[in-house]
């Protein structure tokens, strides 16, 4: 049997690409060993049917941490054998290819996102410079390689050209986990909700708007779960303007139980802002949470994004991120209960095919020529 190792910087716990990505390997045949990072305050690892392995490091951010992770990914490398290497992103990519040249052995590249470009990197020109560097020496020379969307495959085919192919990061077509009690999850039972979700929850992407929406929206409670950079901003925003009444945080949390809050929503929000070539090009997986959960969404006008709302009619649009277009949004979608019947109609038809189950079978097509 052929072994994969994959690797990847998170805890492993709520990556649900990789995750993915794993168990179809594993389908197809292989052995898979999926290698990650276990941080001081991670969850506990949930029992899968192939190997994981997280590895302990000194430090948890900043330049040491990078640099620690990458040679202790390298000499873990080094000392396994595998017969395919997979990276997730540009923070792996340099020990999978460095060992991939030395065992002679073959390497894919998943790109999650157009990684140069991220906010993080955009307003630090000299970080932002290294990570060039380390795209420009080794994607050129690989054979081929994965992204999460057309315009970002067309990026790096137009850059580098080379072979792209597109999986996109949808959800397991399954039976969700019964609609949550609101009393027991602690929401209220008069309002309307409204959610936000991800691990990405970080600036630029309308969170900060949307709280300031909340002041406008009386009937309404927002819920804010998973994490990222801006939190401590909106938790600010929050108590500032008194809206603790309106406004919920819920923590990183399994897939399953933040589904049964999501379920709940009558809108979900993908209001990330064109300032910089990866949000412009973002798929989130948040968006296709929101299909499967049958949640309408509201969203800026990005062009992945966009697509797939209008293609199957499944919510409406910002015309800008000021506060109270935001609100006045919000405001006309609940304003019309037929609409929101067509739109969870179509959510439930376009669930049937925007689902994994559809685009494993694309994902197992790559790795047929690696058997």
């Amino acid at each position: 049997m052929k072994r994969v190792i994959i690797s990847v910087i998170n805890d492993l716990v709520t990556d649900q690409r990789v995750n993915k990505s794993c168990m179809a390997l594993q389908e197809a045949g292989f052995e898979v060993l999926l290698v990650g990072r276990r941080q001081r305050k991670s969850p506990p690892m949930d029992t899968r049917p192939y190997a994981t392995r997280r590895m302990k490091l000194l430090f948890e951010k900043g330049p040491c941490f990078y640099a620690e992770f990458n040679i202790r990914l390298f000499f873990f490398l080094l000392f396994h054998r595998a017969n395919l290497l997979l990276s997730n992103d540009l923070d792996t990519i340099l020990p999978t290819y460095f060992i991939a040249r030395l065992k002679r052995i073959r390497m894919i590249f998943d790109s999650h996102e157009y990684f140069t470009e991220t906010p993080e990197l955009v307003h630090r020109p000299r970080v932002q410079r290294v990570w060039k560097r380390i795209e420009e020496y080794v994607v050129p020379k690989l054979d081929e390689m994965i992204t999460v969307n057309e315009s970002i495959a067309n990026l790096f085919r137009e850059k580098y050209h080379i072979h792209v192919h597109v999986i996109r990061n949808i959800p397991l077509r399954q039976a969700l986990p019964p609609k949550g009690d609101r009393q027991t999850l602690g929401l209220p039972a008069d309002k309307h909700l409204l959610v936000l979700q991800g691990s990405g929850i970080n600036i630029q992407r309308g969170a900060e708007e949307l709280v300031q929406a909340m002041a406008e929206l009386d009937d309404c409670y927002l819920m804010i779960i998973g994490g990222g950079d801006v939190l401590p901003i909106l938790k600010q925003n929050v108590a500032t303007l008194n809206l603790t009444e309106r406004v919920g945080f819920f923590p990183r949390m399994p897939y399953a139980k933040m589904m049964a809050y999501t379920q709940l929503a009558d809108f979900g929000f993908c209001l990330d802002k064109d300032t910089n070539l990866n949000y412009r090009f973002s798929l989130p997986n948040k968006l296709f949470d929101f299909i499967q959960a049958g949640v309408p969404v509201v969203s800026s006008h990005l062009p992945e994004i966009e697509r797939i709302i209008r293609q199957y009619d499944l919510g409406l649009f910002i015309e800008n991120h000021h506060p109270k277009t935001i609100a006045a949004t919000i405001r006309d979608g609940l304003s019309n209960p037929e609409r929101i019947t067509r739109w969870k109609h179509n959510l439930s038809l376009a669930a049937q095919e925007l689902c994994w189950e559809n685009e494993k079978n694309r994902l197992l097509s790559i790795y047929q020529h690696y058997e």
